[in-house]
């Protein structure tokens, strides 16, 4: 593996993304990400994936500043104002990231895909990482959870329009409130919860830190209908997929309900944030993302000196 003092953050670790130190005060963080469509509206999808390919800036503490898009579309297949819709789409998002689209590259292929590369900054010695946890933090979560779930249910056309509408919002909002609201603040560590669910992310953050993580099932906020459509069996693969690799170290309390597990696994697109606090700093971050009316605000657990490595419902 390559060596370089400067760089801070790179593939020796599960982290959200690399960080690369140019000077004393700035160092970059770089990210990609890029998947298929997970709602119908093309402008939705753009809209969508760019705010989770920005997501890991904000997640590491910093400040995104460029994009490029990364597309792979059926051209023989689908009409040309599909695609010019996606990029719109995510155009927008980047608009409101105060993020400049720079250029991208785009290939043929029978599968439509989109995301972007993102770079941004953060000052060398405050970028955020998730293996600061510390025995004794709470534990805060910036967004509800169940959006696998459901784009599983609008894929089987059994998802009303209301909540078609709410979720897409929900995956179209920015973690950049979220960011926001923890300058300043002493935050030991965070990442978002994207692919891997709760249970996988958290569980990365427990490794990585060297720590146990406690999460009370009831307070962990979870959309609406989430809970109906899991027990109809609409649960994507990809959450048994993260039960399963992640077994060896997971703990269950016998009074927390199996369907909840399926929904702390559900792979997120565009998940919030997960926030690893001391406690005496967890009311004035809860105070700040509620008045940034961010989509959840929710202590959901603690950090535990003993289990290291292991994440525990109960």
């Amino acid at each position: 593996m390559q060596k370089d003092p400067n760089l801070l953050v790179g593939l020796d670790v599960s982290d959200d993304a690399g960080v690369y130190r140019l000077t004393d005060e700035i160092a970059l963080i770089q990210t990609l990400d890029f998947f298929t469509p997970i709602v119908d509206d093309p402008f939705d999808f753009g809209r969508i994936a760019a705010a989770n390919s920005l997501s890991d800036v904000y997640a590491m503490g910093g400040r995104p500043l460029t994009a490029m898009n990364i597309v792979c579309f059926p051209i023989k297949e689908m009409d040309n104002k599909v695609l010019r819709s996606i990029l719109e789409g995510g155009l927008e998002t980047l608009k409101r990231a105060d993020t400049i689209l720079v250029g991208g590259h785009s290939v043929e292929d029978p599968e439509l895909k989109y995301g972007l590369s993102v770079t941004g900054i953060v000052h060398p010695q405050k970028f955020l990482t998730n293996a600061g946890a510390r025995p004794g933090d709470l534990l805060i979560l910036t967004k509800p959870l169940g959006t696998g779930i459901l784009a599983t249910a609008l894929k089987a056309d059994m998802l009303e329009g209301d909540a078609t509408r709410r979720i897409t919002e929900l995956m179209a909002t920015l973690n950049k409130d979220a960011a926001q609201a923890m300058e300043g603040l002493k935050i030991n560590a965070c990442t978002d919860i994207t692919g891997f669910g709760l249970l996988g992310h958290g569980l990365e953050m427990a490794s990585a830190s060297n720590v146990g993580i406690r999460i009370h099932a009831e307070k962990v906020p979870v959309i609406p209908e989430t809970i109906e459509f899991a027990s109809m069996g609409l649960v994507p693969a990809g959450s048994y997929t993260n039960q399963k690799f992640c077994s060896k170290q997971l703990q269950v309390d016998d009074t927390v309900d199996p369907l909840l597990i399926d929904i702390f696994s559900d792979p997120q697109t565009s998940g919030g944030l997960l926030i690893s606090v001391p406690k005496d700093i967890a009311p004035s971050l809860v105070e700040r993302l509620t008045e940034k009316k961010t989509p959840a605000a929710s202590i959901i657990g603690e950090v535990s000196g003993s289990n290291p490595g292991m994440i525990q419902f109960y």
